[in-house]
């Protein structure tokens, strides 16, 4: 037998106790789709998505099997080799005691067993409760890595055994007592725990002490021969027995090493789904019977709530009334076991005039073996029965998407390939465009009678129009990347919002209808200094066409949203859009004047998307004086060089 041979079970079990070292960290083998984790054991980071929500007790038998033998590995902070060697000590110290126990009786009852059995039986039990259960030497019940380390440990357990077992078969040769069945333990764990070479020399060795011990029982008599016959295929027992445990404890060391190896893939796609989930836009609801919820992503607690975010799960639905609509819903679709593919629309209301539409889809997992219990009268499914009962839903996913982004990403979709035409058809126009306006110029060098005077300025007026609305459309064509620019906020908006004051003969005093507050402190934002300006004179513009002449009809207010942002707001008096209004705000020549190209807000939102930042139209509460406002929400950056902003005086 060759030493790569003889030393593959060794090479699999060291594999497999460095993949479960002790000092592993408990996170490190968090699998929350077993259900191991528990009170202490999350996700670093602000994450509130429990995956462990599905209770043992509510899954299949065969799941709950898989799930209990999954634990008992992942929990384990050792492999299987060095449980058996736990066990093996163990048994060690119960046979001791065992074996003092029998010398003692035996004491008792009359029969007085020879002095050197009596010594060897004290001695080895003494020797096998010190190893078990004294501290310094619980390494010695412990795999070792090094040969030495290996040698000692040998020598102390199955060395002692082989030594002990061997004297108490010889030495109760010719009495009532029989410990030859003592040496198959020897035999077996030499085959599980040591290398081949050296498990067959330990059977070897007890074969030799069968033989011998045969050799004695039978001098002086005819019983010779078949003691040595028994004794020999005694023998060959042994080296069966060390065969077969050797490859059943190489078996056990590969298979506990791959389902370690299982485990932390699962982990790992478990961590990586549960991210996902977290990241997602949509909302993710987990909901049982009794309409509790027991998971919910941040996505999901922003819609909850009119600002800001709910608290984690686990909550009631009932215990808002402003989802009175939502917990309806959702005790329809369990009661009913379906839902449309494309889900139904479902009303928030928070109060003070402020809602929020949801899409809400319905997912269903099926569970099998409910509890009749569940179902009976007085129950929360009082009503189902029977097969009726197994086959209902006791758990719903809903998925939640704000209805405005969602007709918002559709009318993205069909938006982004009626910009590319309308840049197209843009670009085309301009060469006929600057020739009639070329023309017209020729025309009013000459003096005209004053009907084609004008008539002549009349073309000029409209060329001029057209040329506007041709630079708009190609303002925001595709085309290259802006370059990436930090500017101040702070100095940028306040000399923005004095040029558009004075143009719009607004006066910057107390009594102004234009009020603002702004940071003394520079914000420095990802921008291009000349498109903000446009986004806030766009914004200005609408405020102060709509709103009505008090004073502080209009407010502009800019401020950090957080450490990543900074929002910029346009506030104003102006009667509330409707809702068949809002939902076309930001789409290209739609426009409420008759005059109007309808490209303002387009450009804002095109503008801004460039520079990843957003724009938004938010409804105030019926309460406030101010109901509309305009928020943008802008990229921090780091300033090159502080330059202090020079607000708008305050009103």
């Amino acid at each position: 037998m060759n030493a790569p041979e003889a030393n593959r079970r060794q090479g699999d079990r060291r594999r497999a106790d460095r993949r479960a070292r002790p000092g592993r960290r408990r996170d490190d083998i968090l699998f929350p789709s077993f259900g191991t984790t528990d009170g202490n054991d999350t996700l670093d980071g602000d994450s509130h998505f429990d995956a462990g929500w599905l209770a043992s007790g509510e899954a299949p038998a065969d799941s709950r099997f898989l799930r209990r033998q999954a634990r008992r590995i992942v929990h384990a902070q050792d492999d299987a080799l060095a449980r058996v060697y736990r066990t093996y000590a163990a048994a060690r110290a119960v046979i001791g005691l065992g074996l003092v126990g029998v010398v003692g009786a035996a004491s008792l009852l009359g029969t007085r067993p020879p002095e050197w059995l009596a010594i060897i039986s004290l001695l080895y039990g003494v020797q096998a409760i010190t190893l078990w259960l004294l501290p310094r030497f619980g390494p010695l019940a412990q795999p070792q890595s090094q040969a030495g380390q290996r040698r000692r440990q040998w020598l102390a357990t199955i060395g002692v055994d082989l030594l002990a077992f061997s004297l108490l078969h010889l030495v109760e040769v010719g009495t009532t007592l029989n410990y030859a069945a003592l040496l198959v333990l020897p035999v077996l764990m030499a085959g599980v725990l040591t290398s081949r070479l050296l498990a067959l020399g330990t059977a070897a060795g007890v074969a030799l002490v069968l033989l011998l011990a045969a050799w004695r029982a039978g001098l002086g008599g005819d019983a010779a021969t078949p003691l040595l016959l028994q004794s020999s295929l005694a023998g060959l027992g042994m080296f069966v027995i060390t065969l077969l445990s050797g490859e059943l404890a190489g078996r056990l060391a590969r298979e506990e090493l791959a389902a370690r190896g299982s485990l932390e893939l699962a982990r790992q796609q478990a961590q990586l789904n549960r991210l996902v989930i977290e990241e997602m836009v949509d909302g993710v609801l987990v909901v049982d019977r009794r309409l509790r919820v027991r998971a919910a992503n941040p996505a999901a607690r922003a819609l909850l709530v009119a600002q800001g975010l709910h608290p984690p799960a686990p909550f009631v639905l009932d215990q808002n009334p402003a989802w009175a609509a939502l917990m309806a819903a959702v005790a329809q679709a369990l009661v009913e076991g379906e839902w449309p593919e494309a889900g139904r629309d479902v009303m928030l209301g928070f109060g003070q005039g402020h809602t929020r539409t949801l899409r809400l889809r319905v997912r269903f997992m099926r569970g099998r073996g409910l509890e009749s219990a569940e179902a009976g009268p007085g129950g929360e499914g009082a009503g189902l029965g029977g097969a009726e009962a197994s086959a209902a839903e006791p758990f719903a996913v809903l998925l939640l998407e704000d209805l405005r982004t969602l007709q918002a990403r559709i009318r993205q979709e069909k938006l982004a390939a009626m910009g590319r035409v309308s840049a197209g058809i843009a670009h085309e126009i301009r060469n006929p465009l600057a020739a009639i306006s070329q023309a017209n110029a020729l025309l009013l060098e000459d003096p005209l009678p004053p009907a084609q005077q004008r008539l002549a300025q009349m073309v000029a007026d409209n060329v001029e129009r057209l040329k506007r609305l041709v630079d708009d459309v190609m303002e925001v064509a595709p085309g290259a990347e802006p370059p990436t620019r930090c500017i101040d906020a702070s100095t940028v908006v306040a000399a923005a919002a004095a040029d558009w004051a004075r143009t719009a003969g607004l006066p910057l005093a107390p009594d102004s209808r234009l009020r603002a507050e702004l940071p003394t402190q520079p914000l420095g934002v990802l921008f291009d200094p000349e498109h903000l300006r446009r986004v806030l004179v766009n914004l200005l513009d609408n405020a102060h066409r709509h709103a009505a002449p008090g004073r502080g009809a209009i407010f502009l207010r800019v401020a950090p949203r957080d450490e990543g942002w900074v929002q910029i707001s346009v506030l104003s008096d102006s009667p509330p859009i409707p809702p068949e209004v809002e939902r076309f705000l930001f789409e290209p020549f739609f426009s409420t004047r008759s005059r109007g190209s309808g490209l303002g807000l387009y450009i804002c939102r095109e503008l801004c998307e460039r520079y990843g930042a957003s724009i938004e139209y938010r409804p105030r509460p019926a309460a406030e004086r101010l109901r509309n406002e305009f928020v943008v929400n802008l990229r921090r950056g780091a300033l090159q060089d502080s330059a202090h902003a020079l607000p708008l005086e305050p009103v």
